[in-house]
């Protein structure tokens, strides 16, 4: 089975990307998605998660994000250990979805993460990695309609993110989201290079 990584900075259309890829017949792992998932009834994540950070983060069954999020991104050290924590679940939980697609005999996948490039126990599961990039002020103009956030908001979660220029060094195929270029011709065009030099028959 062939795995394209999906990645690219907030704002930049990754989601809308997969959203057409999954149209066109290919299955995506979204990764933040998942991991919401995971946190909702993987009691085994959630108490290890407890441990380290507090009961308080898990409420009437319900995990509280914002006190989880007050806790970990002010800390990178306690941030660290939370994803060593989360990742290793989360690659588990992929490969057994993976796993599902194969049996439905899936040629091709997409797998959605904005860290993956960051990531490196996830490099293992990608083919080839697709970044999807887009200027920043179109970028912050989309997240501040999207989310009702302040410009100095966005600017500074796009501060914490890498930049383009190291994603894109990174990457093996590049879709430009930029609302001038169509996004659907450069996905087909993608996926039939795929098809044609990496898919084996």
């Amino acid at each position: 089975m062939f795995c394209f990584a999906c990645t690219g900075g907030i704002g930049s259309g990754k989601s809308y990307t997969v959203r057409v890829f999954t149209a066109l017949g290919v299955p995506a792992y979204v990764a933040d998605l998942k991991a919401k998932q995971l946190y909702d009834k993987d009691k085994s994540l959630i108490w290890r998660l407890c441990e380290l950070l507090g009961n308080e983060i898990y409420v009437d069954g319900i995990l509280q994000k914002q006190v989880m999020a007050s806790k970990i991104f002010a800390d990178k050290k306690l941030l660290k250990r939370v994803n060593a924590i989360v990742h290793p679940r989360l690659l588990e939980d992929f490969f057994e979805w993976r796993d599902e697609r194969v049996k439905e005999g899936t040629e091709m996948i997409i797998y959605e993460s904005a860290i993956f490039l960051e990531t490196p126990l996830f490099h293992q599961i990608a083919d080839k990695v697709i970044v999807v990039t887009a200027p920043e002020e179109v970028r912050i103009k989309r997240v501040m309609k999207r989310d009702n956030m302040q410009e100095y908001q966005v600017r500074q979660r796009i501060s914490k993110q890498w930049n383009d220029e190291k994603r894109l060094s990174m990457a093996d195929f590049i879709i430009f989201a930029d609302g001038k270029r169509a996004v659907l011709p450069q996905i087909l065009n993608i996926i039939e290079v795929a098809r044609r030099l990496y898919i084996k028959e």
